[in-house]
């Protein structure tokens, strides 16, 4: 569980400022949970995305300094943390189902990634470590079609949302094949670019609920 990884190219030793980039970056985690937290009040489900969101990047900030076993666990636990409550959070106040479907498409959330990520990495077996991910912006665009026409500026804010992770995605994967031309990495531009993201994701959804709370007319 302590044993260091080495996973990434800005990493040459396991001293705990290897990655600088990597572990400052994490900043945008942080800015962005702050940022939405003070545009959030009145909707509880936002909130609690903006503390997963601030706890991502202490999370990502512990595993970029001290990269063991240990800490890539709260590197990836709260980003899974973040995706359930966004899921339910959809499926309850964006699509308008109810909580107990909202509760089962939470449940569903694993079933549906154990099932993509083996298709998405044979179909895509440059994406590496990267492929756990990949269900994800699939999933968003999935929601961003089922409120196209309820909710057009919504299913747009998510189709948005879901090309930002993509070209995340696409950085967090260059990592290591760019690693001789970049010796500084990619990896810090997913921290980056994911800040931006999840901050946005809280922001369409606060958008929604606002609209939603607006009289007819």
């Amino acid at each position: 569980m302590f044993q260091p990884i080495d996973a990434y190219c800005e990493r040459t030793s396991a001293a705990y400022w290897a990655e600088p980039v990597n572990a400052l970056t994490n900043a945008a985690f942080l800015i962005a949970a702050f940022v939405m937290w003070r545009r959030t009040h009145g909707l509880p489900m936002a909130r609690a995305m903006c503390v997963v969101l601030a706890v991502i990047g202490v999370g990502s900030y512990l595993f970029h300094t001290h990269a063991n076993g240990l800490t890539a666990a709260l590197d990836v636990g709260p980003i899974l943390i973040f995706i359930l409550v966004y899921i339910f959070a959809a499926t309850r106040d964006l699509m308008a189902f109810g909580p107990w479907w909202a509760a089962a498409a939470v449940v569903a959330f694993f079933p549906y990634a154990a099932l993509m990520v083996p298709v998405l990495s044979s179909l895509m077996p440059f994406l590496g470590s990267s492929a756990g991910y990949a269900p994800i912006p699939v999933l968003i665009l999935a929601y961003a079609a089922g409120l196209r026409r309820r909710a057009p500026a919504t299913a747009r804010g998510m189709a948005l949302g879901a090309a930002i992770l993509v070209v995340s995605l696409t950085f967090r994967t260059l990592d290591g094949p760019l690693c001789e031309a970049l010796p500084l990495g990619t990896h810090f531009l997913w921290h980056l670019l994911n800040g931006l993201m999840l901050g946005w994701m809280i922001e369409v959804y606060r958008r929604h609920m606002l609209a939603k709370a607006l009289p007819p007319g």
